[in-house]
């Protein structure tokens, strides 16, 4: 099938990469000719195991191409996805202003049917704005063209999308008519061999099917998070509470894991966009409400930890800060616990040495770069060097067993603060070091 995607950021790349791997043949499209050219050369700008190799293998193929211009692409074919971003505004809500000059674009340059599908993540209520953006458009070039708007939402974890993609435990679509339905389930066949995986539904609810899949999981961490906070207090252990839990089928172990808070380009856009959304229709949405503050006062746990060892003043002290992404096995720095902690403690003195596997460069050029106590360094045992304490914030696998004799050699003081609970307490007070995780006494 002949596709098109607007939009190369994490969902359009990775969504044209996979329909072009399965043999169709894609079009990706963005404004942003710096991107284009450097996708034409190979180069990815974001990190996501495996898609850089997907995209140069197709791109080689010929299966995958790379454009600025639009109207070639929607001349030549039919299913056109929309995947640009909804940045978080001001007030929560998600700004559809991308969507919708995408929209806009489309109904000035479409040469016969479209099938137009929404795979950015949206509330409720954006087809139907889509829907008139497109007609509004037509009506001006007093065109009879018809076209179908389709939701068909992503389900994608970072660190694994190529995976989720190729094998997703299901795929909806949201549409009006049977045709739609057959279209996207013809697209979708080699990617839903099981047709149990193929969920048809009401344009409105595959809108909202997302924002509910994330909020859930995001109430889980917070939950979980928040039992941890009173775990701590009461003097006991969240790992065990967790293990004790877990091994229940009605809760299971999938995100329930203790930490410093979540972050990333979904859960803390999507909670607060859905519970806008609710305010909006005139309903409070009180648990929602509560997961995001939570979540916002679990990203200081760690930073409090420190303070409350080190004190107020951190002038002359440095602290070596292993992990800067929001979670492993990608460079996706946004709404980060270590731009939390970072700033809380340099705030007040500290020197920070940091080191990640793969968001350094993020760090540097966006996220940290008006901090000037931030230094980066090429490993994680070089930012120990000196350091007065070791802070763990993402649990990259190279941090999962380290060195312990290297780690003590290296820190001028054996401390070591646990944002993820990835080492075992008695294991390091054997070892002599001072230890802080989530959710458990020290």
């Amino acid at each position: 099938m002949k596709i098109s995607v607007i939009g190369t950021g994490y969902v359009g790349l990775v969504s044209g990469a996979c329909f072009a791997d399965m043999g169709n043949n894609v079009t990706c499209i963005d404004i942003d000719e710096k991107k284009v050219r450097s996708l034409q050369e190979g180069i990815v700008p974001i990190y996501e195991p495996g898609l850089e190799e997907m995209v140069s293998d197709n791109y080689k193929k010929q299966t995958l191409h790379f454009t600025t211009d639009i109207k070639e692409p929607l001349n030549n074919t039919n299913i056109c996805f929309i995947a640009v971003g909804t940045p978080m505004g001001e007030d929560g809500s998600a700004d559809l202003q991308y969507v919708l000059a995408v929209a806009r674009s489309i109904g000035m340059h479409m040469t016969h049917h479209m099938y137009v599908v929404d795979k950015s993540t949206v509330p409720v209520g954006t087809a139907q704005k889509v829907k008139e953006t497109i007609q509004a458009e037509l009506d001006k070039r007093n065109s009879d063209l018809t076209f179908d708007v389709i939701s068909n939402p992503e389900f994608l974890k970072e660190g694994a999308a190529i995976e989720d993609f190729m094998k997703p435990d299901r795929v909806v679509i949201g549409a009006d008519n049977e045709k739609a339905f057959e279209v996207m389930q013809e697209l979708y066949a080699p990617f839903t061999r099981n047709h149990d995986r193929f969920i048809t539904m009401d344009i409105k609810s595959a809108e909202m099917t997302k924002y509910t899949a994330n909020a859930m999981l995001a109430t889980k961490i917070s939950f979980m998070n928040e039992i941890a906070n009173i775990c701590e207090k009461v003097g006991a252990d969240v790992n065990q509470v967790r293990n004790g839990i877990g091994s229940d089928s009605r809760i299971g172990y999938s995100f329930i894991y203790p930490g410093c808070g979540y972050g990333g380009s979904c859960f803390p856009k999507d909670v607060q966009a859905l519970a806008k959304t609710a305010k909006d229709f005139g309903y409070t949405p009180k648990i929602l409400d509560a997961v995001e503050l939570v979540n916002y006062e679990q990203k200081k746990v760690i930073s409090n930890k420190v303070l409350e060892e080190f004190g107020e003043n951190l002038e002359g002290k440095t602290f070596a800060v292993w992990g800067l992404a929001f979670k492993p096995e990608t460079d996706d720095m946004r709404e980060a616990t270590s731009i939390t902690v970072i700033r809380e403690l340099t705030s007040r003195g500290a020197k920070i040495k940091a080191y990640d596997p793969k968001a350094r460069h993020e760090a540097e050029t966006f996220y940290l770069k008006n901090i000037q106590d931030v230094a980066y360094v090429d490993s994680k045992y070089d930012a120990l060097t000196n350091a007065d304490a070791m802070i763990l914030l993402t649990e990259w696998k190279e941090f999962r067993s380290p060195d312990f004799e290297e780690i003590e050699k290296r820190l001028n003081h054996s401390v070591i603060f646990d944002g993820r609970n990835q080492y075992s307490k008695e294991k390091l007070k054997a070892l002599g070091f001072k230890y802080f995780q989530i959710g458990v006494q020290s």
